[in-house]
Formats: structure tokens, sequence, C-alpha cells
């Protein structure tokens, strides 16, 4: 199984598990990340962009996976990517360097598809 495979469907099942406690602060919060990602001032790709430089400064892989996959199928070029690879590390130093490697490799999975 691919790496993208297997992230979506972990991702998925733990989603479906955590939705079914029926924990309002939690349901609340994901509908709140949902609208955060809508057309408004800016378009859902610069979001989606802009989230993934945080996912990367913030050191979080299963965000940046997410935010890789959601670029990609919203027309997001590899010329793009590595610019907000470039911003991601300059705004948070040589410690996004081991989740760019991997951010990377990700990427290239997605486009090998």
């Amino acid at each position: 199984m691919s790496q993208i495979n297997e992230f979506n469907d972990y991702r998925k099942k733990m989603n479906d598990r955590l939705m079914q406690q029926d924990n309002k602060v939690l349901k609340r919060f994901f509908s709140l990340d949902n609208q955060t990602y809508t057309d408004g001032a800016l378009d859902v790709k610069t979001k989606e962009l802009l989230g993934l430089v945080a996912s990367m400064v913030l050191r979080c892989d299963d965000c940046i996976k997410y935010h890789l996959g959601t670029a990609h199928e919203l027309g997001a070029t590899t010329d793009e990517i590595f610019e907000v690879f470039s911003v991601a590390n300059i705004v948070g130093g040589s410690i996004c360097i081991p989740h760019t490697r991997r951010a990377i490799e990700y990427w290239d999975e997605l486009e090998a598809q």
C-alpha cells in the first residue's frame, strides 16, 4: 500500500472514530477548520499553501501530508510547493529540513500517481 493510501485510510478511520464520540468542542473545532479553508479574500489553494507552511514550521508530518494532498488536488505545481518549502525553512529554521525531505518524498509520490 502506498504511503498516500495508508495515510488517507488511517486519517479517515480515526476522524470517523473521533466524530462518533459526540464531543461538541471537537466537532466545532473540525467545523471551524473546514470553514477556514473555504474561498474568501484568499482563494482555497493559497490557504492550503499557507496551511502547509504553518504545518512545516510546527513540524506536524500528518498536517504536512494532508496539505500536500489537498494542494495537489487543487493543482499546485512542484515549483509552488518548493517555494512553500523555502518559506517554511526560512521561517522555521533548519529543524524543518527533515520534514522537508519527507514532504518531498510524499509530493513525488503524489505526482507519480
